[in-house]
């Protein structure tokens, strides 16, 4: 088979095609043919050794594509089967083992495209707006890099929940796709100081909940622009990892909360997984959620795909066709 393997920390450059032999799954285990991978920040922090991976290492955490067989003790799955999964190791390769209990189905009426670019991004949309804080009608939050890919997927869950949505971006281009999903309101930050805007679109009430997966660039004003008893959610860093802060500080601005989450203890179980990845394939497949593939790669475009997601210059998902 074909994979990108990681053999030493670095740039894009370290990303290297290989020949492997096709793996065969074992007790509890599934072969996926992957149809489509998705590219993720945190492929990047494990290619650069800010995340721990050992070496070498196939990356990529996110695929959808079909069984391709199945271990001995294997009941729920069939070969032939359309099946996606957000927590393996090793989706940038043509062919990945899998455990069985963390694979989801791909409905009818979603392709494997869509599923491999709406399952770590579209799942985290999910649990940010439904757990995380959960948005009601009548609440206002801030969506930071709007146009991106979860960005795109927060804004249209935040507005079929009934929040009114503000989202920052960087260019007109990514104004016009963030006001497309339904933000609305938009704050070009390259253009006017974001804070200030937010306070007087909410005519200084602040808003109720920040969604921020930038960091360093956004976290101190983010705090800034909550109403008394609002939460800032971190769950990026994109610009950077924010820096140590002083728990008074929540305080002095209102009661504040704050909160640094992962997808990954928000489906431990089973019985999670299935249910958030069935619900958010479920809003693609109504045309509720509606996914945008920025750019597909063949394997040998990899460093290219790293690059233009480090660039930030990527509006929606980018995936890599093996």
């Amino acid at each position: 088979m074909k994979a990108v393997r990681v053999a030493a920390h670095g740039g894009p450059e370290v990303l290297t095609v290989v020949e492997l032999p096709t793996p065969k799954p074992g007790p509890g285990q599934v072969l996926i043919a992957v149809e489509a991978a998705g590219v993720n920040f945190i492929d990047i922090y494990q290619r650069t050794g800010f995340y721990s991976v050992t070496l070498p290492a196939i990356l990529g955490q996110e695929a959808a594509g079909r069984v391709a067989g199945v271990g001995s003790d294997v009941q729920d799955w069939r070969v032939g089967d359309r099946v996606g999964f957000v927590s393996g190791q090793g989706a940038y390769a043509d062919s990945v083992i899998v455990p069985a209990d963390r694979l989801v189905p791909v409905p009818k009426g979603v392709s494997t495209r869509d599923a491999a670019a709406a399952l770590l991004q579209g799942m985290t949309a999910h649990y940010l707006t439904t757990d995380t804080y959960p948005l009601k009608v009548g609440d206002t939050c801030l969506v930071h890099a709007a146009a991106g890919g979860v960005g795109l997927l927060l804004v249209q869950v935040a507005k079929f929940k009934g929040a009114k949505v503000i989202g920052t971006v960087s260019t007109s281009e990514k104004s016009a796709l963030a006001r497309e999903a339904g933000a609305d309101h938009v704050i070009n930050y390259l253009e006017e100081d974001f804070e200030s805007a937010v306070k007087q679109i909410t005519v200084g009430r602040g808003v109720q909940v920040v969604y921020d997966s930038v960091g360093q660039a956004t976290f101190m004003k983010s705090l800034n622009v909550l109403s008394p008893r609002g939460m800032l959610v971190t769950f990026g860093q994109s610009s950077g990892p924010v820096p140590p802060i002083d728990p008074l500080i929540l305080s002095q601005r209102g009661s504040l909360f704050l909160t640094r989450p992962t997808l990954w203890h928000y489906v431990a179980s089973r019985e999670a997984l299935l249910a958030r990845a069935a619900e958010t394939l479920g809003w693609v497949a109504e045309g509720r959620m509606k996914v945008r593939i920025d750019s597909v790669f063949p394997l040998s475009g990899v460093a290219d795909a790293h690059r233009r997601l480090e660039s930030r210059r990527s509006t929606g998902k980018l995936l890599l066709i093996p």
